[in-house]
């Protein structure tokens, strides 16, 4: 292993031609102590077109140094490392780097070394082998980062109008209502009206009692959560309907009337959040998406292979993993370019999704490998599941022409930890390749 002598690689330059407006300037620190790798990782994102300025640190005190006179877009690290080793030694290293996407590059063969930089906070990861997925990591290193800014944003958003509502009680941009006891409205502001689709406050007035479901303030438990104090009642979410039936999710706040201590009614202010939590809702399906396919992601995988893992505890049921390897990817980026690549990528995605069940989990880990989780399936329907996926990609007529490598195993038969798990359908997988390999030659 050569050792880095130097502190800095300034600007790995793309050709003249690149549009700088597209490609904004990316500044990496790097975590390594091996000059090679670090030029490899440089020379693959140099590929990806990204205008790439460096740090390099040695060590973990280096780390902190560059990061307090620095900010940095992604910290790429080794492992393993005499820097942090065990728990302890990842956790700190995520202290120190805080907030900034944390992707690995690492030569441990074994799956349970990658369970465990998940675990710990590390965003992603490259085999030291396969170098050249860097710069897909590092776009979705990015793209998470903006998606929890995003999210950051819509949560401080809804903060704000929640200190609005409260000091404007009569701001005309707010519904604002006071009802009876049972939750049937006595007096409305327009905003309430336009909010529920009315033309008028007479007509809202005039409409049914709350048992009808259209005006249920849930009177029943959750507006009783109230302070005997100061009569206010705790902020809560309900879903209305509009007078033409569709859905409308709302924030309640307000207070309860009180006479000689029994509740007669409420006065409420309602603001709609329908289109915050589709926001949200959207922003979390990507988060756990990947960018390319649609499938999973491989933090998604985790979460899931973590829940089947607990429910076949619970239930005493087995379930099946398998994992899949679009065979010659590089070779079809190298002869057709990435474009085809990616297009081969979302073919096996979308077969994928074709022979998935509600119940299943399909997922791209990242690269070329892909996972399909079956809950409640035993070793042998998996399999067939396996030779059905690699009958549709066989018969997929579209050029470049695609094989799949699989490997299937069962829950706990043959392992019993994510880690292991991952590692038996590995090699299974392996197993897999060199069968077809040895009838190859053999042909």
């Amino acid at each position: 292993m050569s050792s880095l002598t130097q502190s800095k690689i300034r600007s790995v330059p793309i050709s003249e031609s690149t549009d700088s407006q597209r490609f904004r300037p990316l500044h990496i620190l790097f975590i390594h102590r091996d000059a090679e790798t670090v030029e490899c990782c440089l020379q693959e994102l140099k590929k990806a077109q990204f205008i790439v300025s460096a740090d390099i640190a040695l060590n973990l005190a280096q780390c902190a140094e560059q990061l307090r006179s620095q900010s940095y877009d992604v910290v790429v690290a080794e492992y393993p490392s005499p820097s942090w080793k065990g728990s302890q030694g990842l956790q700190s290293l995520r202290q120190t780097v805080e907030e900034v996407p944390l992707l690995f590059v690492t030569t441990s063969k074994g799956k349970e070394s990658i369970a465990e930089l998940t675990a710990h906070g590390a965003f992603d990861y490259v085999e030291g082998e396969h170098i050249a997925q860097l710069p897909m990591a590092v776009r979705r290193a990015l793209n998470e980062k903006k998606l929890r800014a995003e999210l950051e944003e819509a949560g401080k958003a809804l903060l704000h109008s929640q200190s609005l509502y409260r000091a404007l009680v009569d701001n005309p941009a707010y519904g604002v209502c006071r009802c009876d006891a049972q939750g049937k409205f006595l007096n409305v502001n327009q905003a309430l009206v336009t909010m529920l689709g009315y033309a008028t406050k007479e007509e809202l007035l005039a409409a049914k009692h709350p048992s009808d479901g259209v005006f249920d303030l849930g009177t029943g438990s959750a507006l009783t959560e109230r302070s005997s104090e100061t009569m206010r009642i705790n902020p809560i979410e309900v879903e209305w309907k509009r007078k033409n039936g569709t859905p409308l999710k709302v924030k309640l706040s307000g207070r309860g009337i009180y006479e000689h201590g029994d509740c007669v009614g409420h006065e409420i202010i309602a603001v709609d959040i329908t289109e915050q939590r589709t926001l949200e809702e959207q922003l979390r399906q990507q988060a756990s998406s990947d960018s390319l396919t649609g499938l999973a992601n491989h933090r998604r995988l985790f979460e899931e292979l973590h829940a089947e893992i607990c429910r076949s505890q619970r239930t005493k049921r087995e379930f099946s993993l398998i994992l899949l390897d679009l065979d010659g990817l590089k070779k079809i980026n190298d002869r057709y370019g990435h474009l085809a690549g990616d297009r081969a990528l979302g073919r096996l995605a979308h077969i994928l999704a074709d022979c998935c069940r509600e119940v299943d989990t399909a997922a791209r880990q990242g690269g070329d490998e892909f996972s399909l989780v079956l809950p409640e399936t035993g070793i042998a329907a998996a399999t067939m599941v396996g030779h059905r996926i690699c009958g549709l990609v066989t018969k997929d007529a579209e050029e470049p022409r695609l094989s799949v490598s699989v490997g299937v195993v069962s829950y706990p038969k043959d392992a019993d930890t994510i880690g292991t798990l991952l590692h038996a359908a590995d090699k299974a997988l392996y197993a897999m390749k060199r069968k077809q390999a040895k009838a190859a030659s053999v042909s």
